[in-house]
């Protein structure tokens, strides 16, 4: 952690900076849960004008320091701390996953292989190499009613379907580059009091689709892990099978997802990428 000065600002704030798929991350080393993380501070370091820019923020703290992670401590050392760019807590987030594990193995704190990382959605499971792809396990998704989500008047019937954070995942023949996503969708509220992240989707064939995502708490972004996932879930049903393995493209690559048949579970398989390392100066 950085100095504080005479007003008690943080100066000097360590980070290093990376994405999954072009969803980006502030990575914040903070093993002792030292930093008063608050939504002010996390929205300033999202900021991609006046801070670092980001997605959000993901803060690297040991499970046994964390009131949130310490019942995990015995099976996950590390817990992920994530926020939204607008400062609000999420309760997790697979390409912040595997940006973490990467993080944990390239700076030394943990080995690579298999890890088991803390989360709000519960223990997750990571394979991370010391290079290449990162797999997480982002475990079963839960399936519920059928919702919908509106775009300038226009209603998109969707699924909604749990990651540990919700989703709802609208599969439409409608180009997606047509869609106006500049707004958040309008959804139910009585169905996601919390708010939602929407996934619409285009299918292209039997193991191919496209999606474009409005995550909460941060608009458009360019990948969603967790989304993904529901995506995943959503073709299962609509295919009406068990398990099954897609390539999913968003507009910052490629991801593979990988429905276990055997055990419901998710895996989601993509590129992992640290790309700065430095100290923010704090306003």
């Amino acid at each position: 952690m950085g100095d504080m000065d005479a007003t008690g600002n943080v100066a000097g704030l360590a980070f290093a900076k990376g994405h999954g798929t072009r969803n980006d991350f502030v990575v914040l080393p903070d093993i002792d849960r030292a930093i008063d993380l608050t939504a002010e501070l996390v929205a300033a370091l999202c900021d991609r004008r006046s801070g670092i820019g980001a997605d959000g923020v993901l803060r690297v703290v040991r499970s046994e320091n964390d009131p949130d992670a310490v019942a995990m401590m015995a099976e996950a050392q590390w817990f992920m701390d994530y926020r939204n760019a607008d400062g609000s807590v999420s309760e997790t987030c697979g390409n912040g996953l595997r940006v973490f594990a990467r993080y944990l193995v390239d700076s030394g704190l943990a080995q690579p292989g298999r890890l088991a990382i803390a989360t709000r959605a519960g223990i997750v499971q990571v394979d991370v190499a010391t290079a290449g792809d990162v797999t997480v396990d982002m475990g079963a998704p839960a399936v519920f009613e059928t919702s919908a989500a509106a775009i300038d008047g226009v209603k998109y019937e969707g699924l909604h379907v749990s990651m540990g954070n919700p989703h709802l995942v609208c599969i439409t023949d409608v180009s997606l580059n047509s869609l106006n996503l500049t707004r958040r969708p309008e959804v139910d509220e009585s169905v996601f009091p919390d708010g939602v992240n929407v996934e619409f989707v285009n299918v292209i064939d039997e193991t191919h689709a496209v999606m474009r995502v409005h995550e909460r708490g941060v608009g458009e972004t360019e990948s969603c892990g967790s989304g993904a996932c529901a995506v995943a879930a959503a073709l299962a049903v609509r295919q009406n099978v068990a398990g099954g393995e897609w390539d999913l493209d968003v507009a910052g690559g490629r991801l593979r997802l990988i429905l276990d048949a055997a055990n419901g579970h998710v895996f989601l398989r993509g590129p992992a990428v640290l790309v700065a390392a430095g100290h923010w100066l704090a306003h």
